[in-house]
């Protein structure tokens, strides 16, 4: 008798190991799982505050809303994210456009939309265009900013202040502050569509929101610029010229010809950048204009300019890099604006002939 109760003993404490050994192995899978879980929501860059633009359009589900914050590059793992915005409660999603960072977690970005958080949604957007020059930008920011273009323009023209800029962007240097560079800053503004969150924004910050993607855009690039033979303010400079003179899709054979010039020491005879002396975009030009003294004026004298004459965007940066190796050394535009191409001066003079645009004092690219 004694005996079976013995062998009953053990087999409840066998029972009770077992159990215990159960619920333990479950409770590991579980902290595994929420381990996991939890790391696949976490921010996809910890302390990374880039700005990252986020368009929520209306109707957007939380399931729907997993894939733009992916497209993003704000998603550290997708089926865990998907699993968050089910469950997650996230029933009032706002539509807006909201500014976040890598950063952020993927609940609290989910929440701030959710909510429509005012701390992350865009209050002014400003448009630095392509080709546009500094004066332009500035009118720009004065529409959105407490500020007014002249004040803008003084604050990018005080070479104290540009000093404080050249000492934390790698890619401003001395060559800006050069005395015959008519505004420092020019050519160096990218060209982009910007939201700002700031109640207040200041011209410092904005410009700096400016500079930090044009260091976006220079970082990737820095290797072959260099490998080009130009500085980056004569790489700008350039990409500033060729981006005045055409559309995107001649401007890679634009840039081959420039570079040849440049390379036989031919002045680039560029109008775009006689009428930045006088910010000026029209294409006829005064004789009195085409014969300044003026360092833009690249008819009169032979390379580039002292610096940029317009702000420019990636793509154009890439043109140059990646010019058309061609023998034309001449171009110019037609009543429609088609450039035409020719590897001589007398065929040059005769395809404007032909066309029937020859003037005195126009059209020599």
């Amino acid at each position: 008798m004694s005996l079976t109760k013995n062998i009953n003993s053990v087999n409840k404490k066998n029972r009770k190991k077992k159990r215990l050994s159960i619920i333990i192995a479950v409770l590991s899978v579980l902290v595994l799982v929420g381990g996991v879980y939890a790391f696949g929501l976490s921010p996809v860059d910890p302390g990374n505050d880039e700005e990252v633009i986020v368009t929520v359009p209306n109707g957007t589900g939380a399931s729907q809303l997993v894939y733009i914050l992916d497209d993003a590059g704000l998603v550290r793992n997708t089926f865990f994210a998907k699993v968050n915005a089910r469950i997650g409660g996230y029933n009032s999603l706002q539509a807006n456009t909201y500014i976040f960072n890598k950063g952020m977690s993927f609940p609290k970005i989910m929440n701030a939309i959710n909510k429509g958080s005012f701390e992350y949604i865009s209050k002014r957007t400003i448009q630095v265009a392509d080709g546009a020059r500094l004066h332009q930008v500035a009118a720009a920011m004065s529409e959105e900013l407490d500020f007014s273009a002249k004040e803008i323009m003084a604050k990018w023209s005080d070479k104290k202040y540009v000093r404080t800029l050249i000492d934390k962007y790698w890619f401003l240097t001395d060559e800006i502050l050069s005395e015959d560079v008519m505004f420092p800053l020019e050519g160096y503004l990218y060209a982009d569509t910007y939201f700002v969150t700031a109640e207040e924004p200041s011209i410092e910050e904005f410009t700096e929101m400016c500079l930090d993607r044009m260091d976006e855009e220079l970082t990737p690039r820095k290797d072959q610029i260099k490998a080009s033979g130009f500085t980056v303010h004569e790489f700008l400079t350039l990409t500033s010229i060729v981006t005045k003179e055409a559309r995107l899709e001649d401007q890679p054979e634009v840039a081959g010809v420039f570079i040849n010039r440049l390379n036989q020491n031919i002045s680039l005879g560029s109008c775009v950048t006689i009428g930045y002396i006088y910010q000026e975009d029209r294409v006829e030009l005064f004789a009195s204009q085409i014969e300044s003294d003026n360092p833009y004026n690249t008819r009169k004298f032979a390379g580039l300019p002292p610096g940029p004459i317009c702000q420019v965007i990636g793509d154009a940066m890439d043109s140059v890099l990646n010019y058309n190796k061609t023998d034309n050394l001449f171009f110019f535009a037609d009543e429609e604006s088609k450039l035409h191409f020719y590897k001589t001066q007398a065929e040059f003079e005769k395809g404007i002939e032909e066309i029937g645009l020859l003037k005195d004092d126009e059209n020599m690219e």
